[in-house]
C-alpha cells in the first residue's frame, strides 16, 4: 500500500524553565507530535517539558496534561472519543513501549523517557516560586501519606488532599466545587487509564486548576506503598519487569498481554502507513 504523507503537527512549546517574572515573554517554538496508535505524542526534551508545564502555571492558563505508555495506546485504540480527548492535552512520551512505536514507525525514539514519577520530582525541585500542588485519586489514605512525604521533601510548595479515587456520583459536585474554591496550581489526578484522563477531558476546566495531569499511580510511589526500580533497572528502560514482578496480579494483563498487543497495534501502523518522519 502506498505510505501516507508525513503526519507531523506542530503547537506551541517553551524552551527552558524560567522563574516568575520571565513567564509568557519568550518566543515559544514549535514542537513536533507524533502518532503512535492514534495519539499525538509531542517530541520534546525533559527541560522543554517542564518548561511548558511551568509556563502553565505561571501565566495562569489552562492545561490538561497525561503520559502515554504502551498501556494507554492500548486503551485508547478502540476508543475514539477518548483519542479526540487526548488531542486537547499535552500528551508526553513515558515508557519504552512508545519508544519502540516510535522506532518502528518513526525510526528513532524519542528524545526523553517522561514519565511522570521522576517528571514531578523535577519540576517540584526546580520550580523556583511556592506552587499549590491537589491531589486526588488513589485508595483511601494513600494521597494523605503522599502529601505528608512531598511537604518534607518540597516545603516551598503547598500540598493538600482533594478526595481518593473511590468518590461517588453524588459526591462528584461537591468534589468539583471544592476544587474550584481551591484552584490549585497543578492538579494530580490518580485514578488509571482511562478513567483519569476522561475525568479531566470531561469534568475539569480552567476554573479547576491550571494544570490537570493524569498521574496513574503516582501517588503510591509518593507515599512510599510500592518502591521503585532500583536504578541499573531503570536505566536499562527495565522498570515495566521489576513492577510486574511486584504486582503479578494486578499488573500481568496490562504486561504480558497488552505488550505484545501494542507491537501488534505498531506493526499494523506501519503496514498501513509505512515509515513516517517527525
Amino acid at each position: 500500500m502506498g505510505r501516507r504523507a508525513p503526519t507531523e503537527s506542530t503547537v506551541p512549546a517553551t524552551a527552558s524553565l524560567t522563574i516568575a517574572s520571565e513567564a509568557g515573554s519568550r518566543k515559544r517554538p514549535g514542537y513536533a507530535k507524533r502518532d503512535i496508535g492514534g495519539i499525538g505524542i509531542a517530541v520534546m526534551e525533559r527541560e522543554t517539558a517542564i518548561a511548558e508545564v511551568a509556563d502553565a502555571v505561571l501565566t495562569g492558563g489552562h492545561m490538561k496534561l497525561a503520559f502515554c505508555n504502551a498501556n494507554l495506546v492500548n486503551v485508547a485504540a478502540d476508543n475514539a472519543a477518548l483519542q479526540r480527548s487526548l488531542s486537547t492535552f499535552l500528551v508526553l512520551a513515558d515508557g519504552i513501549g512508545v519508544d519502540l512505536g516510535s522506532w518502528m514507525l518513526y525510526g528513532k525514539s524519542f528524545p526523553a523517557n517522561l514519565n511522570g514519577t521522576d517528571f514531578f520530582p523535577t519540576l517540584f525541585a526546580r520550580f523556583d516560586r511556592p506552587m499549590r500542588v491537589a491531589l486526588l485519586g488513589g485508595r483511601p489514605g494513600v494521597a494523605d501519606r503522599a502529601v505528608a512525604n512531598l511537604a518534607q521533601r518540597y516545603p516551598a510548595h503547598r500540598f493538600s488532599v482533594v478526595s481518593h479515587g473511590y468518590f461517588s456520583a453524588e459526591e462528584e459536585p461537591a468534589l468539583l466545587d471544592k476544587l474550584k474554591a481551591q484552584r490549585p496550581d497543578l492538579l494530580l489526578v490518580a485514578m488509571g487509564n482511562p478513567l483519569q484522563e476522561r475525568f479531566i477531558a470531561d469534568k475539569l476546566g480552567p476554573q479547576h486548576a491550571l494544570v490537570a495531569a493524569g498521574v496513574g499511580a503516582l501517588f503510591d510511589f509518593f507515599a512510599d506503598e510500592v518502591p521503585r526500580a532500583p536504578e541499573l533497572v531503570r536505566q536499562v528502560r527495565l522498570e515495566w519487569m521489576y513492577r510486574l514482578w511486584l504486582e503479578p496480579r494486578r499488573l500481568w494483563r496490562r504486561y504480558v498481554l497488552g505488550n505484545p498487543a501494542f507491537l501488534m497495534r505498531m506493526a499494523r501502523q506501519y503496514a498501513v502507513g509505512g515509515r513516517r518522519s517527525g
